[in-house]
């Protein structure tokens, strides 16, 4: 397992963006697979876009799709996720988590995974977002 810092949320506007970073304790980052997750209080938690640090391959889920953008500065084990466009229902809590890209299926394929989380054993300790109208 890494260490996963994430930072970056806060409160904005409808039609405003946000940056959020993820950066992990590891000399090995281009190995890994980073996901962002995003939970709304009641609800189960959601990925939204994944990026497998080595070959910066995304993926993205749709209703994020044209307005998120997922990032890494390997140099840096540093993860972005630059969210534009943001909308009300767009709050939440947002995580990112990390695996060992070995152990996994490509990015597009763990969005045809339903319980996609859980192939993640690093997490980082959420970042509060609240788009207002």
């Amino acid at each position: 397992e890494v260490q996963l810092q994430a930072s970056g949320g806060g409160l904005v506007q409808a039609g405003g963006s946000l940056r959020l970073s993820c950066t992990a304790s590891t000399a090995t980052f281009d190995h890994y697979t980073i996901a962002w997750f995003r939970r709304v209080p009641g609800k189960e938690r959601k990925g939204l876009a994944v990026i497998r640090c080595g070959d910066q391959s995304v993926y993205y889920k749709d209703s994020v799709q044209g307005r998120f953008t997922t990032s890494s500065d390997n140099a840096e084990a540093t993860v972005y996720l630059q969210m534009n466009s943001l909308k009300p229902e767009d709050t939440a809590v947002y995580y990112c988590a990390a695996a060992e890209s070995i152990s996994l299926p490509t990015p597009r394929l763990l969005f045809e995974i339903s319980s996609m989380a859980r192939l993640f054993d690093s997490w980082g300790q959420g970042t509060q977002v609240t788009v207002s109208s």
